[in-house]
């Protein structure tokens, strides 16, 4: 049953105007935008918050971990600057000084005839070739020596 219109009402009502009783489809309209852009919005919010932390992941940097901490103290904190501090930091690429190093002492280790990893402290014995041969085995024997401070250094 259709209720009677208001006489003072006019006869051509807008469309989003509903009879008593009937669906308010402009309001689901709405409800349904309202919750879509809500989520949209949180969504591109996220998204930007780990720019950083996404970046620094991405070039496999040193300091990724430092960036990803700076991120979350952003989110919790809501201080923009630990946010920028994390996006500059995720940008600089930081030098593997360790790498070089590594390297330099792989090397030294090499000519010293110590191998690999074994550690600064162990020295090949000079007579650990004829051991070696006379006793059939292949493991060259090594002597541990203790760690002198050069003259030079040494305090009177």
């Amino acid at each position: 049953m259709i209720a009677p219109l208001n006489p003072a009402a006019p006869h051509n009502l807008p469309i989003f105007i509903t009879a008593p009783g009937e669906t308010d489809v402009l309001s689901v309209v709405t409800a349904v935008f309202l919750l879509l852009a809500v989520l949209s919005v949180g969504l591109l919010f996220l998204r930007l918050h780990t720019l950083p932390e996404r970046i620094a992941h991405r070039g496999h940097k040193l300091q990724f971990e430092i960036v990803a901490v700076l991120g979350l103290l952003a989110l919790f904190t809501h201080e923009h600057i630990f946010w920028v501090a994390g996006l500059l930091l995720a940008l600089i690429d930081i030098p593997d000084w360790g790498r070089p190093l590594r390297r330099m002492a792989g090397s030294l280790e090499k000519m010293a005839g110590i191998a690999p990893e074994q550690g600064a402290d162990v020295v090949p014995d000079e007579t650990a070739p004829a051991v070696a041969e006379a006793n059939g085995s292949a493991e060259v024997p090594t002597t541990v020596m203790p760690y002198r401070m050069p003259k030079e250094q040494s305090h009177a």
